[in-house]
């Protein structure tokens, strides 16, 4: 059975990028602590406010992250005994297609009276499947977590978007920064498009930089996290 090429955009994609396993290790932590450690005046400063948002963004983040993996399973569930909502046409020159969705049916069998009869055969099946899909959705949970993880998303972005307009006042809030944009915005691990290795090179010097003004906190403590890169993701935003 042949699949139409416009048939492949699903309508139930998940929105937003998951690390395939692993987070992150951030610098902007480590920068923290040395930062606060033992220093009596960092203590009785005012905050850094890029820094706070960051905190807020972490917590956001990773939120968002457990909450699609969990949407996730869900959703490969219902694939496995459900299956996507789709119909099948079945052509008269190019025999039967598989489509996922009304946009892509409109696209295989255009608005012309010669298929309206198909048409409607067709968009019944489909509306059939979409009923099961969503009864099955609801009654598994998938679209609650769904839906908390898109308000979860929601809230991430706008604190990610919050960065723009936020001054830093310490090394930890620049790169609490460069660790959002890092994780949020680098597709793949090591990905070596513009801009990600300026951005893990800035991260790197500001770890260098932590290591020459504060070698008390950075030179002898070998359980200091290492900065790395993200993994693969494989959720996209719809």
């Amino acid at each position: 059975m042949a699949d139409s090429d416009n048939s492949m955009t699903l309508p139930f994609v998940t929105r937003r990028r998951v690390l395939a396993g692993g987070v992150i290790t951030s610098i902007a932590l480590v920068l923290e602590k040395s930062a606060l450690a033992g220093n009596a005046a960092a203590t009785s400063a005012l905050p850094d406010p890029a820094l706070t948002l960051w905190r807020e963004w972490e917590t956001a983040h990773k939120l968002t992250e457990r909450l699609c993996r969990r949407q996730q399973r869900l959703e490969t569930r219902l694939v496995e005994s459900v299956g996507f909502p789709c119909a099948t046409v079945r052509l008269p020159e190019s025999g039967d297609v598989t489509i996922h969705s009304i946009e892509a049916l409109n696209e295989v069998l255009g608005k012309g009276p010669d298929m309206a009869a198909l048409r409607k055969k067709a968009e019944a099946d489909f509306a059939l499947h979409q009923a099961r899909w969503d009864a099955a959705a609801e009654e598994a949970g998938y679209t609650a977590a769904l839906r908390a993880e898109r308000e979860a998303g929601d809230r991430a972005e706008h604190l990610l978007e919050a960065f723009s307009t936020t001054p830093a006042t310490t090394l930890a809030g620049v790169a609490g920064k460069l660790d959002a944009v890092l994780r949020e915005g680098e597709a793949w691990e090591e990905c070596l498009e513009f801009p990600w290795p300026q951005i893990r090179s800035a991260l790197s010097d500001l770890e260098r930089i932590g290591k020459q003004t504060m070698p008390e906190q950075f030179s002898h403590d070998e359980r200091r996290p290492k900065l790395r890169s993200r993994r693969a993701g494989c959720c996209f935003r719809a």
